[in-house]
């Protein structure tokens, strides 16, 4: 990249809005004595999504609509001030205050009677109009960046689409994130450089819709929540995530039966064989091939069922057991039938 190109791109940075925080460099003063140029290594930050870093293999920036320009001089880089600027100093826990002349940052301090030592750095913090400079052995700032983020997908579970298949809602996005990094300088290098926050992102979210609603569950699958609408209607999830849409929940009196006894038969109303999930109903209430969830109010669970059978009048269930000593421990129970859709 040439001279012109990296001035371009680090004002264009410095006037953004989205990096008002971030404009601060960091030297290493590596003489004692003052000269028009400071030895020093120069960091400037909130530049790009990492610090430009001015060792002497290229020309430096004009930071001079900052108030403030870099320039190379025979021992290195020095940051030259403009007049009239209010400047606050930090050093060796004392905090003085001075206006600038037209002068550079180490005829400054000479002038405040501060000599860095080897060791120390000198951090000049140009986010805002007055000037802020902090000579210590140890720098710790915060570093604005901007990076690319790839959107993340989120699955939603809904109960109206069916096991096994999905939907996009929402199309996914890359974007940028906006991140504070906390960087640390100790002796004249870089110790660590760590994540702090996300101020914001306009990376957007692909979201998945997955069909969770089964035809039918297991005798084991217990129900774990029950939804329920305005008009009656509602799903029953399970735990094992799948779940059934009913368009009503009646509540009922359950008997049991089963064939050979009481005259009942192993044919059913509609022409099937009697076996567990099999209900007798009053056609008149609930027609017939009409499926079923049912629980009884004491936690007996029955499960799933078919309206195949009739025998019974009313707001009534007479449900099949497989022996008739199953249906006497059953006997007569208040219930809840869930009509599935």
């Amino acid at each position: 990249m040439n001279t012109h190109d990296l001035q371009k791109k680090l004002l264009a940075h410095l006037k953004s809005p989205a990096l008002l925080l971030t404009a601060v460099a960091a030297a290493l003063v590596t003489g004692a004595a003052a000269t028009n140029w400071a030895d020093a290594l120069y960091i400037l930050t909130g530049v790009e999504d990492s610090a430009i870093v001015l060792d002497g293999s290229q020309e430096v920036p004009d930071l001079s609509d900052h108030m403030v320009y870099v320039a190379s001089g025979s021992q290195g880089y020095d940051i030259s001030l403009d007049a009239k600027l209010e400047v606050t100093i930090h050093h060796n826990q004392e905090t003085l205050s001075t206006v600038s002349r037209k002068e550079s940052i180490s005829a400054l301090l000479d002038r405040m009677g501060i000599s860095p030592s080897p060791l120390e750095m000198v951090a000049v913090d140009l986010s805002q109009q007055e000037l802020t400079i902090t000579v210590a052995e140890d720098i710790t700032y915060y570093e604005e960046t901007r990076e690319a983020e790839a959107f993340q997908t989120v699955r939603v579970a809904n109960p109206d689409l069916p096991k096994g298949t999905e939907q996009v809602v929402q199309t996914g996005k890359d974007g940028v994130r906006t991140s504070v990094y906390e960087v640390v300088w100790s002796n004249g290098n870089r110790i660590s450089r760590q994540f702090v926050e996300e101020l914001d992102s306009t990376a957007v979210d692909q979201i998945v819709e997955y069909g969770t609603a089964a035809s039918t569950v297991t005798q084991s699958d217990r129900v774990t929540d029950i939804r329920k609408n305005a008009d009656g209607s509602g799903t029953l999830v399970f735990a094992s995530g799948n779940t059934l849409a009913f368009s009503q929940a009646k509540s009922m009196t359950a008997t049991a039966y089963t064939a050979g006894h009481g005259g009942a038969d192993y044919t059913t109303a509609t022409g099937t064989l009697v076996d567990v999930g099999t209900v007798a109903v009053d056609k008149r209430v609930i027609p017939l091939g009409t499926r079923m969830y049912i629980v009884t109010n004491d936690g007996i669970v029955y499960g799933m069922s078919v309206a195949r059978d009739t025998g019974v009048r009313g707001n009534k269930v007479d449900l099949y057991f497989n022996s008739y000593r199953e249906c006497i421990e059953f006997g007569r129970r208040s219930c809840t039938v869930y009509i599935l859709e």
